[in-house]
């Protein structure tokens, strides 16, 4: 039937606002989706790519200094510190959460602060002398660039209420100038989220419900996933229009404290026995340090092996915190070089909070690298509402610990004594010495420690430890600086909580031999723990061709605890894969963002992705599509 010109006109303004709609929805991003992209965007103003690293102090300052931040000295060394050799995408975005740009308010509050007239100016001179002689000075040259801004300055003085409005309009030019690049350029652009033109009329109208294990999705009239599942789900906008895509759903239910695919062996308890404690230290950028270990097995023999977080709690009713952080152990054996280690195993079934293993394993020398996902061990934000005391004069006015920090250094002790004959080896003490300062005690300075603490088979007492650091106390006359500078560096707050490290303890059970375990380095996860943790992902996880070519696989594997994806690339070039977690139900991962995008170099593999249970008593739903961006 043909269609009146009246109609036809009331059609036509229809469709232009619906496109109107439509076009605005593309245009607004999620605020995770847009700081991701002015990461991306900064980035990639300094580098080619993100696949390139930070490899300088300088390099970080500049494209912090591109992300709209004027980073201090102060700033760039709480990042880069003298252990740092370089810096990811990741642990840039990292920072950026972490560090805001200043705010126009800010800047101006600082300048009220030495402005003593209150006149909305500052002469020169003054201004010499408080950027180049207080707190973290600058040089001449660099107040002399403040000072000849034509627009900022007359009669030698700085107008900076003019200044501070010139530096909020430089920071955001800088960052726009970096998004115009991104857009410019189509195919980075695309890289980040695609081109969004897909959109779906129903996410214009509602937003997309997360899939409930108790409901059907009313969009696609499918049943929902049953516990466990892998299913293809509907993709979420932000995935719909990159050329290739792929979505998992895995329904979980609360998890079980116990796995029945092992039990304790009945005679473990006659089996020969090693143990050995440790640590995961959480870096200021979010890296993980532990110790590793190497194994000795002088015969064949069955093997059960075990690591669970260390209850250090020495007060009656409180917990340990890192309790709830999750540990896993990798077993790798050594062949003809370090470099060309194999995976073995890894601790996969559980009872409670511990990881265990049990299989058969030949003479020879293993690797035990410890592992945590990060996605329970990561840094937080909480208000210290006072410091906590560490020394204070007794009733002769002699210096003496207090009770809450010689519980702390009692907790230190226990951690610090690996082999856990309550004495400190200086092996052990080293590793101590390596985390909060840096250095190592060597056999000179050793035998003075000996000679002045107190010490049992040339070993330091618990006594002679916490008599070490009264002593530190001394020298510096009552200043805890030092001290804090100690607590910081192992994982605790000024509270004098450890939130920021997990202690544990490895047992090694053999059955027909004396198993021995020494632990041999305390450094951040190697490449052979990358590639046997993608290893052990390809071997047991599912796998799902996001290509045409079949040449980019993604793996996802799926324990009691946790879900691992890794990709692979088998084609010759670099590929960029964006990650969306947005319908997942109480998940957490790793990377602390639901949507996100990774490089994956030529014939190369990468973990993608930790996920875990935000709250383990309840259930919880990991949805993740992974797009293959053109």
């Amino acid at each position: 039937m043909a269609s009146s010109p009246g109609s036809n006109a009331s059609l036509s303004r229809e469709k232009t606002i619906l496109s109107e709609n439509c076009q605005a929805k593309k245009s607004q991003y999620s605020e995770e989706e847009t700081f991701y992209m002015n990461c991306r965007a900064a980035y990639l103003a300094v580098f080619k790519s993100s696949l390139e690293n930070i490899k300088s102090k300088e390099q970080l300052c500049l494209v912090l200094q591109q992300a709209g931040r004027n980073p201090s000295q102060k700033t760039v060394n709480q990042y880069w510190t003298p252990q740092t050799t370089t810096l990811n995408f990741d642990d840039f975005c990292n920072i950026l959460k972490k560090e805001k740009p200043a705010t126009k308010t800010e800047l101006l509050k600082a300048f009220l602060k030495v402005d003593t007239n209150n006149d909305g100016y500052i002469l020169h001179t003054e201004l010499y002398k408080i950027l180049t002689v207080r707190g973290e000075k600058m040089t001449v040259e660099e107040v002399n660039a403040i000072t000849k801004l034509a627009d900022v300055n007359s009669n030698g003085k700085l107008d900076y209420n003019k200044f501070c409005k010139l530096y909020m309009t430089t920071n955001e030019q800088c960052r726009k100038t970096a998004l115009e690049k991104l857009e410019v350029d189509s195919r980075l652009r695309r890289q980040q989220f695609g081109s969004q033109v897909e959109t779906s009329s129903e996410r214009a109208t509602t937003p997309i419900s997360k899939p409930s294990s108790r409901t059907t999705r009313k969009t696609d009239h499918k049943p929902a996933p049953k516990r466990g599942d892998n299913r293809t789900s509907s993709r979420p906008s932000s995935a719909q229009s990159c050329k290739e895509s792929i979505s998992s759903t895995i329904s979980m239910g609360t998890s079980s404290n116990t796995n029945s695919e092992l039990i304790e062996p009945n005679t473990v308890k006659d089996w020969q026995c090693a143990q050995s404690k440790g640590c995961f230290f959480l870096e200021q950028d979010g890296e993980i340090i532990t110790h590793k270990y190497k194994l000795y097995l002088p015969q064949r023999s069955t093997v059960y092996i075990t690591i669970k977080p260390l209850n250090l709690s020495q007060l009656e009713g409180k917990t340990s915190p890192w309790l709830s952080v999750d540990t896993a152990l990798y077993v790798l054996k050594e062949n003809e070089s370090q470099e060309n280690l194999q995976l073995v195993s890894f601790t996969e079934a559980r009872n409670k909070e511990m990881f265990m293993w049990k299989g058969e394993l030949g003479s020879g020398i293993y690797w035990l690298i410890p592992f945590t996902t990060g996605c329970r061990l990561k840094k937080i934000k909480k208000q210290i509402t006072g410091e906590a005391k560490l020394v204070y004069r007794d009733e002769d006015g002699e210096l003496a610990l207090t009770k809450e920090f010689k519980a702390a250094l009692s907790d230190i002790f226990e951690m610090i004594d690996l082999d856990g004959n309550g004495l400190l080896s200086l092996e052990e003490y080293n590793f101590f010495e390596l985390r909060t300062s840096g250095e190592k005690c060597d056999e000179e300075a050793w035998t003075v420690c000996k000679e002045n603490f107190d010490t049992k088979k040339n070993e330091l007492t618990r006594q002679g430890f916490m008599d070490l650091n009264l002593m530190e106390a001394n020298d510096r006359e009552g200043d805890p600086s030092d001290l804090w500078v100690t607590l910081l560096s192992l994982g605790y707050n000024k509270a004098l909580e450890m939130t920021e490290a997990c202690p544990f303890v490895i047992d090694i059970y053999a059955e027909k031999c004396k198993p021995r375990i020494k632990a041999v380095y305390l450094e951040a996860g190697s490449r052979q723990l990358n590639r046997a943790i993608c290893k052990s992902v390809v071997n047991k996880g599912d796998a799902k061709v996001l290509d045409s070519g079949e040449s980019i696989i993604v793996y996802t594997y799926k324990s009691d605890t946790r879900i691992t994806s890794v990709t692979e690339n088998k084609s010759e070039n670099k590929v960029v894969i964006h990650v969306n977690n947005e319908q997942s139900k109480n998940c957490v991962n790793n990377r602390g963002l639901n949507i996100f995008a990774v490089e994956v170099a030529p014939k190369s593999m990468m973990v993608c992705q930790h996920v875990m249970p935000l709250k383990e008593q309840e259930e919880w739903i990991y949805n993740c599509v992974h797009s293959l961006v053109p």
